[in-house]
C-alpha cells in the first residue's frame, strides 16, 4: 500500500502486476477552469479517470459544502458517490497526479484520506515525470469503468474549521502556516479574495518551497530542515495547514509528512472563507 508518494516506476510495476489500482489525473488551470477537461483530453497517463477541482472535488452549492471559501469541501458521502462511479472502492490502491507542480491532485490526495481511505499515493513530479520514464499515455476521454460500492471510514486527516482557528488566534496550541505566494500573504497583491493579507500570526511557506527544480519533493531530511527552521519554538503538532481556497496548503501538510512529522491539520476555508467572515482580523506585512 502506497500512502504518500509513488514513483512512476512503482506505478509502472503496480500496472504490470495487475494490482487494483486507480490513477486520477487532477490537472487544473485556476484562472481557466474549462482548460482541465482539454489538458486531459490532450494527454493524460493510459487509463486515468479525471478529477475536476470544480466539478468533482468542490461542492456546487452551500447545501452539499462543508465549509465556505472558493472551494468549498463537498460532504463526503458526496465525494464517496462519485468515487464509486469512478470505479474506486475501498480495496483500491489510488495514484493521484497533476501537471501543475501537485498545486491539485493533493486536495485528492487529502480528500481520499478525510473520508477515511489510507491507500492514496501522489506521483511524485506528475505526468511529467511519468512522460520521462516512458510510461503510456493516452488522449481522448476517459475509459468507461464500472462502478463500484466506497463505504465510507473514519476520518485520517484532521479539518478544522473557521470558528476553531479564530477561537485559537494566538494561543501556542496553535500555528497557522500560509502556504500561497509571499506577495499575496504580505497583503501587496491580492488577484481573487475581496480582502488583501493573512491570518494574524500565520507564517508564510509558499507550497513551491517544497519541491527541486525538477518537479519533486525535495529529500525528507531537506524537508525537515527547512520546516524545522519555519516553526523555530512552534510544535509541529500545532499546525493548522491554509492557503486561498484550501488546496494548495495540501502539499505543505505532505511535506510536513515526509519530513517524518506526524498528520497536521488542514483549514479548508483558508482565506477565502477567513477574509469573506464579518469582523475576523487581517494583518499585513
Amino acid at each position: 500500500m502506497h500512502t504518500l508518494l509513488i514513483s512512476a516506476a512503482e506505478l509502472q510495476q503496480l500496472q504490470a502486476r495487475g494490482a487494483p489500482v486507480t490513477v486520477i489525473d487532477c490537472s487544473f488551470d485556476l484562472m481557466n477552469p474549462e482548460a482541465a477537461d482539454t489538458l486531459f483530453a490532450e494527454v493524460h497517463i493510459a487509463g486515468a479517470q479525471q478529477a475536476h477541482l470544480d466539478r468533482d472535488l468542490s461542492a456546487k452549492d452551500t447545501l452539499q459544502a462543508v465549509n465556505g471559501g472558493r472551494h468549498p469541501l463537498p460532504r463526503r458521502n458526496l465525494v464517496a458517490a462519485w468515487l464509486g462511479r469512478i470505479g474506486v472502492d475501498n480495496a483500491t490502491q489510488v495514484v493521484v497526479y497533476d501537471r501543475n507542480g501537485c498545486n491539485y491532485c493533493g486536495r485528492l490526495w487529502w480528500m481520499l484520506k478525510w473520508l477515511g481511505h489510507d491507500a492514496v499515493a501522489v506521483l511524485d513530479g506528475g505526468l511529467q515525470a511519468w512522460q520521462a520514464a516512458g510510461g503510456a499515455t493516452e488522449s481522448g476521454p476517459a475509459r468507461p469503468v464500472a462502478a463500484r460500492e466506497f463505504t465510507l471510514g473514519e476520518p485520517l486527516r484532521e479539518l478544522v474549521d473557521t470558528a476553531t482557528v479564530s477561537a485559537r488566534l494566538g494561543q501556542t496550541g496553535q500555528t497557522v502556516v500560509d502556504a500561497r505566494g509571499a506577495p499575496r500573504y504580505r497583503g501587496e497583491v491580492e488577484p481573487l479574495d475581496p480582502v488583501a493579507g493573512h491570518i494574524p500570526g500565520a507564517l508564510n511557506r509558499p507550497f513551491t518551497d517544497n519541491f527541486t527544480p525538477e518537479g519533486r519533493f525535495k529529500p525528507a531530511e531537506r524537508l525537515r530542515s527547512e520546516w524545522t527552521a519555519l516553526l523555530g519554538q512552534h510544535a509541529a503538532e500545532s499546525v493548522v495547514h491554509q492557503c486561498g481556497s484550501g488546496v494548495s496548503a495540501v502539499p505543505n501538510l505532505i511535506a510536513m509528512e515526509l519530513a517524518g512529522f506526524s498528520p497536521t491539520a488542514l483549514y479548508a476555508g483558508s482565506w477565502s472563507e477567513w477574509s469573506r467572515t464579518p469582523g475576523l482580523p487581517c494583518e499585513k506585512g
